[in-house]
This record gives structure tokens, C-alpha cells and sequence, in this order.
């Protein structure tokens, strides 16, 4: 418990004392996310917050961590140093998404092949238990992909993607502490710690983003976590903590990026367009358009997201695939909301028009 504390203590300082000197450095050289086109701000703000973000949980994790059992700590580490090596050239000098690509993928297989951080099976969702080990490789190796890309697309509103990271972080570290797994539990307090530091200057009005070096980091280390919360809800354990439907309760704990990326790719297929072309599809975009400002928008998600992880705790004994679809259900529900409101705000301006 002594290392937890300190871990959390540990990440939040040093995330917060090193955001002042970044801000400082990133004015003298320039370094800021301008306003245009898609972007919700409408000032130039510094970037590179992710920096904070990655000094504060390597260092806390690797030094807190010490002498507990994880033996993929050093993959991790090697994982983490790939994506956060992407993301502040990213930031800097703007990598062709190919390129971004290729440097997830290479952390996504140091994680998958050499850590063996994977899922090894479908845990009875659709009949499927076991899967062939290349079946496990492929699937874990796309998840993992998927996540981090997830994350990076919310994080167009300031606090949100480090609030919703958050969130999730501090779920998965209270079932880690359940599970006695303190490595995991570090690692993933070492986040939530950080990711609250960060907030103090990302929330809105912000003073800083994470820019890609942050998203992608958050969304690596989450996908990390989502793996191991899946695989070890199903391994046997004294701890009298079940969830033997922990795919949809991780779905649950992701469902703000999650399924904001498939709803979006899919709209711009049925549309004809390419999945990763640019629009204001997102659902920060939405809400945005609807009237809200950038701090309404974060809290409306973190309580929709807390919504959906105390709904698949209170039906976690209905099964996975039941609490799949009503997880999906729900949250195609949600999703439709913004564009019945827009659509009858047009519908009630075109009224007022006539009558005029």
C-alpha cells in the first residue's frame, strides 16, 4: 500500500512541477497548437504536455514498482519510449499518419510478442472460448492499435481525454489493488496521478495540451491495462473480485473513445469517404455545436462515462454478450441525442423564418 501512495504522490509532482518549464520552453520556441480549421480553441496554446505526462508515470513506475512481480516491466518501458518518441516529433514537425502508424505497430508487437501481453480467447462471446495462438496475436495486436488511436481522437476539447484517461485508469487500479497485482495497480495509479496533475493546467481554459505524445501514451498504457483486466478476470485468483464479463466491462471503461471512433469511421464509410478523413463528427464536436463550451462538454462525458462503468457493475452477472449489447445499445442511444437536438433546432429556425 506504502508503494501505491508514494507512486501516486511521486507521479503528481513531478507532472506538475514539469508542465510551468515546458510552457516556458514551448513560448521561447514556439511550440504551440494553433487555432483553424477543426480545432475547438480559438487562441494559440503550447503543446507538448505530454512530456509532463510520460517523465511523471516512467519515472514512478519504474522506481515504486521495484521488487514486485511484472516481469513485462521492461517491454513496457521499451513500448512506452517508441510511442512517446512518435508523438513529440509528432507534435513538433507533424508525422504523415503512415508513419504514426508503423510506430504503434512496432509498440503493439513488442507488447504482444515479446512482453506476451495478449487475449488469448473470446471468453464465451459468440460461443468462442480459446483462439489460435496467430488469432490471438492479429486480435491483440489490433486492439491495441485501436485504443491508442481512440484516445488520440477525443482529445480535440480541453480535459478530455486526460479526464476520461483518468477515469479509467483509477477503475482499473482499484481491481488491481482487489487483485493484489501491484505492479498493475502502480501503473495504473501512476497515470490517474499524473493525468490529474496534468488537468490542473489542461482543464478548461487550458494553459497547455498533452498533443500526441500524451494521447498516444494514454492510450498505449490503457490498452496495456485492458489486456491484462480481461486475461485475469478469467485466470483463477483468491480474491473474491469476479467479473467473468470483463470484455464488456472493459468496453464499459473505454466506451467514450471507443465507440466515438467506430460510430465516426462508420459514418464517413456509409458516406462514402475515407474513415480517416477530417470532419466535425466527434461527439466533443457535436456537444460543441449544440451551444456547450469546452468544460461542459468534459463533464458531461466523465459522467456519461462513470454512467456506463456503474451500469456494467451493477449487470455484470447478466453475461458478456447480453451486457455487450446493452452497452452498445445505450450508447447508440446517447450518440443520437445531439443530432435530434440539432435537427430540431434547424427545424424550429426554418419555423421562425417562415413566419417572418
Amino acid at each position: 500500500m506504502i508503494n501505491i501512495a508514494f507512486s501516486c504522490i511521486t507521479a503528481f509532482i513531478i507532472t506538475f512541477l514539469a508542465i510551468p518549464s515546458i510552457i516556458k520552453v514551448a513560448v521561447i520556441k514556439n511550440l504551440f497548437d494553433e487555432p483553424g480549421g477543426r480545432k475547438a480553441h480559438k487562441s494559440s496554446i503550447p503543446t507538448l504536455g505530454g512530456l509532463a505526462i510520460f517523465a511523471g508515470v516512467v519515472f514512478a513506475f519504474t522506481f515504486w514498482s521495484a521488487g514486485f512481480n511484472l516481469q513485462d516491466t521492461q517491454y513496457i518501458i521499451a513500448a512506452m519510449t517508441i510511442i512517446f518518441f512518435i508523438g513529440i516529433k509528432d507534435d513538433i514537425v507533424e508525422l504523415p499518419a503512415i508513419k504514426k502508424l508503423y510506430g504503434q505497430l512496432i509498440a503493439a508487437i513488442i507488447i504482444v510478442l515479446f512482453a506476451n501481453i495478449r487475449i488469448t480467447g473470446l471468453y464465451g462471446i459468440f460461443g468462442i472460448d480459446q483462439v489460435p495462438y496467430w488469432f490471438s496475436i492479429l486480435f491483440s495486436i489490433f486492439t491495441i492499435i485501436l485504443i491508442i488511436n481512440a484516445f488520440n481522437l477525443i482529445d480535440g476539447v480541453d480535459g478530455l481525454a486526460a479526464g476520461i484517461g483518468a477515469i479509467a485508469a483509477f477503475t482499473y487500479g482499484i481491481y488491481f489493488y482487489n487483485y493484489n497485482e501491484i505492479a498493475l495497480c502502480i501503473l495504473s495509479f501512476t497515470l490517474f496521478s499524473s493525468l490529474l496533475a496534468f488537468l490542473v493546467y489542461n482543464f478548461a481554459p487550458a494553459n497547455i495540451f498533452m498533443g500526441d505524445t500524451g494521447s498516444l501514451l494514454i492510450g498505449l498504457i490503457l490498452s496495456i491495462l485492458t489486456i491484462k483486466f480481461i486475461e485475469m478476470s478469467f485466470a483463477p485468483h483468491p480474491a473474491d473480485f469476479p467479473f467473468q464479463t470483463s470484455p464488456a466491462m472493459a468496453i464499459a471503461i473505454l466506451v467514450i473513445p471507443l465507440f466515438d471512433l467506430l460510430r465516426v469511421f462508420f459514418v464517413r464509410i456509409l458516406n462514402k469517404r475515407s474513415p480517416f478523413s477530417a470532419d466535425r463528427l466527434h461527439m466533443h464536436h457535436l456537444l460543441l455545436d449544440m451551444g456547450l463550451n469546452h468544460r461542459e462538454v468534459a463533464i458531461t462525458l466523465y459522467l456519461v462515462n462513470i454512467g456506463f462503468i456503474l451500469i456494467a457493475l451493477g449487470l455484470h452477472r447478466l453475461g458478456a454478450l447480453n451486457l455487450l449489447f446493452i452497452i452498445a445499445t445505450l450508447a447508440l442511444l446517447l450518440s443520437l441525442i445531439p443530432f435530434f437536438l440539432k435537427y430540431q433546432a434547424e427545424k424550429n429556425n426554418v419555423s421562425v423564418k417562415q413566419e417572418s
